[in-house]
């Protein structure tokens, strides 16, 4: 489905520039507040573009790099702890599996400070951060900062090392066995049939589509079919006037979507936008959403009825016979809506949950939009078309097969949510190969019951496969049987989205991309020039989400593993490693002196001052002088367009 919806979202791309670019979500201030003549505070306020995320302070190993302000030793001037203006977000990211923080809108960071002696010295130091949105994240960034207390003597140049109180240290030294300098700034060719394509993720297009889908099903239900020819009979015999007929009809389908996107629009009253988005990783709300989709599935097998009390659809039946007018065909739609909730509950149900683990914040109006409009759709065309009441399908057993087929979905989904909620406590109860266990089982016995073979109490006696049963029943089998070779790691892409991650086999038989590579920028380029091949650089990350969606898709292929290791030698830089430097490294970028403590500081300088780009994954080939073959590529799953960028890459090494 994601597939398909991907297609549909490529009408509505953005073409970006293939060459790399920065990007600058967060910026900060800093600035002092004066309480007396000795205290004060310092805050760092923190400018955040919306879409994007400013990590907590506190976060666990192995995540990404947590926000940190770091104080350079001042004369005269003693300073505290550190509090933000606001708590942050909490919940468990089921992407990196642990329990993360983060503030998604401006915040401000305070912290007291005491002047010691007459003559004290700036407050400086430095602010280490990490931003992200829900397609990328830059790499962990440093702001150096220097302010003057009010009274005492001013800095001078704040890129001066002495006025931020930086430690002793050398400046970046390339050692590279040639006079080649491999750290310049490339320059990009121009952008080709290559280029980049980003595509612009638009949430509500699914959301919709999911609902639209969802009221067809309910249509098939046997709490709504029936009523379909009744109420459109009802119509035609009240009023001689067609025409009238048509606008009645009309008004009751209008009255349906009113009624729930009325529950839509509640449902973000009642949580809150916010609250909304932190459901998708919530692991205790995941929990409760895997429980309520088994008792729907339960329902609709047969072994118990939800509806809504007797007494609120005679009121509301009441009320539609005592008025006239639209308000009697308002309360009669509002009655249609609570007579077959028994069928539509659960489907409804399920659509509010996915809808509102979306993230979006009017995710649940724009489902049960698309929801209604399908539900009201057949009773205003068949107001219209009356003839067409007479090529409906009969009543019967099928209508409740159904409702058996929709408890199957909704059992294979709710494994989705109890797979969230057990990484985020690491029960370790549903890895991916039990995962992929149950679906199987689940798929083949769908396939099985449209075959006639299981039968549940309710069912009638199937004499004939119908066509349609037999197609369905194929295809659920045939699902299952795709699903199989995952029980022993295939990377089964089509439903990578809904599965336990990779990680969480015991067993492994598909594991792809064992090439040689290097981590280190000068000793890969030496060994590239002195092998004569072209280099491949991936600018990656520990804590990067789509690198790691990149090596399942793309470079644990065949075809792209056998390239790379046949032509490339490949230099893999984690931008995020907090493995230190033997000695720190100071440069200057933009004017600001900056200290490059860790590996990664020294990967992210390089991708920024050589590559200009600060985003991951960021992939470059390069000649063996460091110059850029090609344009580079970003996050982009199409495995046909990476290799002719390798192929390219590779022509243009050949060509020079």
């Amino acid at each position: 489905m994601k597939r398909i919806l991907l297609l549909f979202a490529l009408l509505i791309t953005l073409v970006l520039s293939a060459s790399a670019q920065m990007v600058d979500p967060i910026t900060w201030n800093v600035r002092l507040e004066k309480i007396s003549d000795t205290e004060g505070l310092v805050h760092f306020d923190a400018s955040i573009e919306d879409g994007w995320h400013l990590y907590g302070l506190s976060l666990p190993a192995g995540g990404p790099r947590p926000t940190a302000i770091q104080f350079n030793p001042s004369d005269g001037v003693e300073i505290g702890d550190i509090t933000p203006s606001r708590k942050p977000i909490e919940k468990v990211d089921m992407v990196f599996h642990l329990k993360l923080s983060w503030w998604n809108s401006d915040v401000s960071f305070s912290a007291p400070y005491k002047v010691t002696s007459s003559n004290p010295g700036p407050i400086s130091g430095t602010i280490t951060f990490q931003g992200c949105n829900d397609e990328t994240c830059i790499a962990p960034s440093k702001e150096p900062f220097s302010v003057a207390i009010a009274g005492a003597p001013a800095p001078v140049d704040e890129n001066h090392e002495a006025d931020v109180r930086q430690p002793e240290s050398k400046p970046v030294e390339v050692v590279t066995g040639s006079t080649v300098d491999l750290w310049a700034p490339v320059t990009y060719p121009e952008s080709d049939d290559n280029a980049i394509v980003s595509v612009v993720a638009q949430p509500w297009w699914y959301i919709f589509a999911m609902g639209f889908a969802g009221g067809l099903i309910a249509l098939l239900t046997p709490c709504v079919w029936p009523l379909i020819p009744m109420t459109v009979s009802f119509f035609l015999k009240k009023n001689n006037n067609k025409a009238r007929s048509i606008r009645d009809a009309f008004i009751y389908g209008v009255s349906i979507v009113v009624i729930y996107l009325i529950l839509g629009l509640a449902i973000t009253g009642i949580y809150g936008a916010g609250k909304l988005n932190e459901l998708a990783t919530n692991a205790i709300f995941n929990l409760a959403f895997f429980v309520l989709l088994v008792v729907f599935a339960v329902s609709f097998f047969g072994a118990f009825t939800i509806d809504l009390p007797e007494s609120w659809r005679n009121k509301v039946d009441n009320q539609a016979v005592s008025t006239s007018g639209m308000i009697s065909i308002f309360f009669m739609a509002f009655t249609l809506a609570l007579v077959s909730f028994s069928c539509t509950g659960p489907i409804i149900g399920t659509l509010l949950v996915e809808a509102a683990t979306s993230g979006d914040k009017i995710g649940p109006a724009v489902g049960m939009a698309g929801f209604a409009i399908a539900l009201a759709l057949p009773f205003t065309l068949f107001a219209i078309f009356p003839s067409w009441l007479k090529e409906m399908p009969r009543s019967g057993g099928w209508l409740n097969s159904v409702k058996v087929v929709l408890g199957f979905l909704e059992l294979a989904l709710s494994l989705k949510f109890l797979s969230v909620a057990d990484l985020a406590y690491g029960w370790g109860i549903l890895d991916r190969e039990v995962f992929v266990a149950l679906w199987v089982v689940i798929f083949l016995m769908l396939g099985l019951y449209l075959l006639g073979k299981i039968r549940f109490s309710h069912d009638s006696p199937l004499e004939t496969v119908s066509i349609p049963r037999f197609f369905l029943s194929l295809a659920s089998i045939s699902f299952a049987l795709y699903l199989l070779p995952g029980l022993w790691g295939a990377p089964l892409k089509g439903v990578s989205a809904f599965v336990p991650p990779l990680y969480t086999q015991d067993f492994n038989l598909y594991a792809g991309g064992d090439f040689e590579e290097f981590e280190d920028y000068e000793a890969g380029m030496e060994y590239a020039r002195n092998n004569h091949r072209p280099v491949l650089i991936d600018f990656s990350g520990y804590g990067c989400v789509n690198c790691r969606k990149m090596e399942g898709a793309v470079f644990d292929t065949p075809e792209v593993e056998r390239t790379i290791k046949e032509n490339f030698v490949m230099i893999r830089l984690m931008v995020d490693d907090k493995k230190y430097l033997p000695q720190p490294e100071t440069v200057t970028e933009n004017g600001k002196t900056i200290i490059l403590e860790t590996i990664g500081d020294k990967w992210s300088y390089l991708e920024r001052s050589k590559f200009h780009g600060n985003i991951q994954p960021l992939y470059v080939i390069l000649d063996n002088e460091g110059n850029a073959l090609t344009p580079s590529r970003s996050y982009n799953e199409n495995l046909t367009e990476f290799v002719l960028w390798l192929q390219d890459g590779m022509q243009k090494y050949s060509e020079k």
